[in-house]
């Protein structure tokens, strides 16, 4: 297990030669042994395509290579970190909450629109997440970052999980994603609490949520 956690805001990274871990700039908070860290330019393990991408949309977080042989602390921002382990499915994640994962993972970016249609693409425009989202595929550990703390909510065919946007960190599974109106009496009347959209994730997987509506 690569990752450890520390404590709510804090975690501990076993780095071992041979292997790389990658992370967001400016996330090393201590490390002890034979440790390099190296701007990343070719976007992870998903090659210059997947950073094109995002360049493209605007939303490229800049990334480091961790290499050699120790022990690295990562933290962001006070921000609280959960850690999530794939087995060979795929994570779908914003790139600015990414702390830092295994090289073992892949990287890719994916369009919006492929997930939801139409819908991926308002999505994108109402929770001002973009309309790009980062993949990571594989087996491996990945730290996420949110805010007030994450809790996951499984996802089954006969229950799907609505979620706020604005709440929303992550899912992995055969999962669906579209975006739905919440428009009651309470909204005609202009007492709503002003969640009028809500995120349907339906299908077999996990959705990771944070405990607030705070953008990172």
């Amino acid at each position: 297990m690569t990752f450890r956690e520390i404590n709510s805001k804090m975690v501990e990274a076993t780095v071992l030669p041979g292997q790389r871990l990658f992370s967001q700039r400016g996330a090393m908070l201590a490390y002890k042994g034979d440790v390099t860290f190296t701007p990343n330019i070719q976007g992870g393990q998903g090659g210059v395509m997947s950073m094109l991408g995002r360049r493209v949309s605007g939303e490229a977080t800049p990334l480091m290579t961790v290499e050699g042989s120790g022990t690295v602390f990562f933290g962001h921002g006070g921000h609280h970190i959960h850690v999530i382990h794939l087995t060979g499915d795929t994570l779908y994640v914003e790139a600015d909450r990414l702390l830092a994962f295994e090289g073992t993972l892949r990287q890719g970016t994916m369009f919006m629109g492929s997930q939801g249609g139409v819908m991926g693409l308002v999505r994108g425009q109402v929770t001002g997440q973009g309309l790009f989202t980062t993949t990571l595929q594989g087996q491996g550990g990945v730290a996420v970052m949110a805010h007030g703390g994450v809790f996951e909510l499984p996802i089954s065919p006969d229950r799907p999980v609505h979620v706020d946007p604005q709440a929303y960190v992550a899912h992995h599974g055969d999962v669906r994603n579209r975006l739905s109106t919440a428009l009651g009496w309470r909204e005609m009347v202009g007492r709503g609490s002003g969640e009028a959209f809500q995120l349907e994730l339906s299908g077999s997987g996990t959705v990771y949520v944070q405990a607030s509506e705070e953008k990172l």
